[in-house]
C-alpha cells in the first residue's frame, strides 16, 4: 500500500497541472489524437484538461452504443471523451483511487451532459482501486470497451489488473490501453522509488514479462497500435534510470476464444469495406495491418477471429474459414509483418507475430 499511498499523494496533492510533471514520460503528443478524439475535444472543460495526466489516446473507434470503462481515470477527460462518442444510448464508466481527480470529474457531470446535448448523464466515477473492480460492484462481461492511459504502470499487481479487465470485457470486448513500457526490468529500488514511480518509469513493464502475463490472463494475441520512444527530460531521473529504454505504447487486445499463441495460415482473406465513422479509405487494426477499402489482405487466423467476432464485424467481410492450414503465417511480407515495423528499433514483442 505504501507504493499506492505515495501515488495518490503525488497525484492528489503534488501536482496542480500537466506543468508541473518532472519528466517526459506522462505526455501525450497532439498527433496522438485521432480525428474522432479532436472533434470531442473541444466538449471538454478546460480544468479536466489542466489536470489530466496521460502518455497517448486510448480511446478506439466504432464507441456508439457502447459501455466503455476507464481505469485511472483522474479528472475524467477520456471518460467524458468515450462518453461523447458513445452517444446518449452509450455509457462511460470511470474508476481511481485519488479522491481530488475525481472531485474535478464529477463537479462536471452537469455541465459536460449539458455540453453534450443529452437529456441525461451518462458517466459514472468510482472511487477504488483498478485491481478489485468486483469491490466496485462491476461485473462480469459487463464492459464493451476497457481503456486506461498511462496508470496500470502505477499499480503493484499489474497481473490482478489484467485479469480483472478480461473478467468485466464481454466476449468479443476490447481493450485499448496506452502506457509506458521498458526494454528490461526496473531494479526494486528504483521501482520503488517515489520520483520515478509516480512519474511512470519505476513500474514501466518490461515487454517480455508483459507478454508472458498477457497470455496468462486470456490475451493470447495482443497488437501494438504505436511505439515511441519515450525521453525521460529530468536529470534526477536520468542519472537513476537512464540505463533503460523506455517508450510509450498503445496496445489493443479481444477478449475472444480460439486465438492461437502464433498466428497461423489458413489462406483468409480480409475486405475492409470502408463504413468505420472516420475511416472512409482505410482502417488500421493495428501497426501492421492497415485494410484499404476494397482491397483484399491475406491474414492469419486471429486476424480473421478480430474482425468477425468483435464489434468491428460489419465493416469487414472475410473470405474463407479454418478447414485447410498451411502452416505458420508468414509475417515477413504479404501485407502482414511484426507488431514493431513501424519502429525499427523496437524488438518483435508482440503477443502475436502480426
Amino acid at each position: 500500500m505504501e507504493i499506492l499511498d505515495d501515488v495518490r499523494d503525488y497525484y492528489g496533492k503534488q501536482l496542480t497541472g500537466r506543468g508541473d510533471l518532472q519528466t517526459g514520460a506522462c505526455c501525450c503528443p497532439p498527433d496522438a489524437l485521432s480525428a474522432e478524439v479532436r472533434a470531442a475535444a473541444p466538449f471538454i472543460a478546460d480544468e479536466i484538461n489542466a489536470k489530466f495526466y496521460g502518455c497517448g489516446s486510448p480511446i478506439p473507434p466504432m464507441l456508439k452504443g457502447t459501455t466503455v470503462l476507464d481505469l485511472g481515470c483522474g479528472t475524467g477527460r477520456d471518460v467524458y471523451i468515450a462518453a461523447k462518442l458513445a452517444g446518449e444510448d452509450g455509457f462511460a464508466i470511470g474508476v481511481d483511487m485519488t479522491e481530488e481527480q475525481l472531485a474535478v470529474a464529477r463537479a462536471y457531470e452537469e455541465e459536460q451532459r449539458v455540453r453534450f446535448g443529452y437529456s441525461r448523464s451518462n458517466v459514472v466515477f468510482h472511487t477504488g482501486y483498478i485491481e478489485d473492480l468486483a469491490a466496485l460492484g462491476i461485473g462480469d462481461a459487463s464492459a464493451d470497451v476497457v481503456i486506461s492511459n498511462c496508470v496500470v504502470n502505477l499499480s503493484p499487481n499489474k497481473e490482478a489488473v489484467f485479469r480483472e479487465i478480461y473478467r468485466v470485457l464481454k466476449p468479443g470486448g476490447e481493450l485499448y490501453f496506452s502506457d509506458i513500457f521498458a526494454d528490461r526490468r526496473i531494479p526494486e529500488a528504483l521501482a520503488a522509488d517515489p520520483l520515478l514511480r509516480a512519474e511512470c518509469l519505476g513500474g514501466a513493464m518490461y515487454t517480455e514479462d508483459f507478454r508472458r502475463m498477457m497470455a496468462r490472463v486470456g490475451f493470447v494475441d495482443f497488437r501494438e497500435m504505436n511505439v515511441s520512444a519515450v525521453s525521460i527530460g529530468n536529470e534526477e531521473a536520468e542519472r537513476k534510470a537512464g540505463f533503460a529504454g523506455f517508450t510509450s505504447r498503445t496496445v489493443r487486445a479481444f477478449k475472444l476464444s480460439g486465438l492461437e499463441d502464433i498466428c497461423e495460415d489458413y489462406g483468409q482473406v480480409a475486405y475492409y469495406k470502408g463504413t468505420i465513422e472516420g475511416y472512409p479509405h482505410f482502417f488500421d487494426l493495428d501497426g501492421q495491418h492497415r485494410f484499404f477499402t476494397g482491397k483484399p489482405l491475406l491474414i492469419c487466423g486471429n486476424t480473421a477471429l478480430m474482425l468477425q467476432k468483435t464489434r468491428f464485424a460489419p465493416a469487414f467481410s472475410v473470405v474463407g474459414d479454418t478447414s485447410v492450414h498451411y502452416g505458420p503465417f508468414d509475417c515477413s511480407g504479404g501485407g502482414s509483418h511484426n507488431n514493431n515495423s513501424n519502429n525499427s528499433s523496437a524488438p518483435p514483442d508482440g503477443g502475436g507475430c502480426c
